[in-house]
C-alpha cells in the first residue's frame, strides 16, 4: 500500500487550524446576534466554540514555547 503525499504546511500547521476554527466559531456567533437568535442553545454552542479554541491555541503557543526554551516538561516534537 503506498502512503499518501503529506498535507500542504497551511492545512497542518495546528496555529492556522485552531485558529480557522475558532474564527468559525465567532462568525457563527455574530451571525446569530445579528439574525437575533442570541440567546439560546446555538448561541452558547458557539461562543463556547470560540473561547475554547482561543484557550487551545494560548496552550498550544505556551507549550511551543516552552519547547524552544529548554524547558524540561515541555511536549517534544512540537514544529515551529
Amino acid at each position: 500500500m503506498v502512503d499518501p503525499p503529506p498535507l500542504p504546511r497551511r492545512l497542518s500547521d495546528m496555529a492556522t487550524v485552531v485558529g480557522l476554527g475558532s474564527a468559525l466559531w465567532a462568525l457563527g456567533a455574530l451571525a446569530l446576534l445579528v439574525t437575533g437568535r442570541a440567546p439560546g442553545l446555538p448561541f452558547a454552542t458557539c461562543v463556547a466554540g470560540a473561547l475554547l479554541g482561543g484557550v487551545g491555541w494560548g496552550i498550544f503557543r505556551w507549550q511551543r514555547a516552552a519547547a524552544r526554551r529548554g524547558s524540561r516538561g515541555a511536549q517534544q516534537g512540537l514544529d515551529d
